[in-house]
């Protein structure tokens, strides 16, 4: 299995239905058209997929996102300290 780690917060969880929402909301217009012909053939029914996009996309928005992962970008290393290394006036050069 993979050991990335996924965010299981609402917005994210929101985010993850947008394909599937597509999905089937495509199917249903196909089926409408087979079905009832006419105006509702699927080049007259973009707008309602452009709806669920929408709809869905406003959803994530205001949708919690307590408990939120970011995946996108890995953890960054801790900081190194500089090294503190004593400087002196006269540095030996040109004797």
């Amino acid at each position: 299995m993979s050991a990335q780690v996924r965010c299981h917060c609402q917005s994210c969880t929101i985010r993850g239905l947008m394909w599937p929402a597509l999905l089937i909301t495509t199917g249903v217009l196909f089926l409408l058209g087979q079905l009832l012909g006419g105006p509702m053939e699927f080049g007259n029914t973009y707008p309602v997929i452009l709806l669920v996009v929408g709809l869905l996309l406003l959803a994530s928005s205001l949708a919690s996102r307590e408990g939120h992962v970011d995946v996108a970008s890995p953890p960054a290393p801790p900081a190194v300290p500089p090294v503190n290394t004593p400087q002196t006036s006269d540095s030996g050069q040109g004797r």
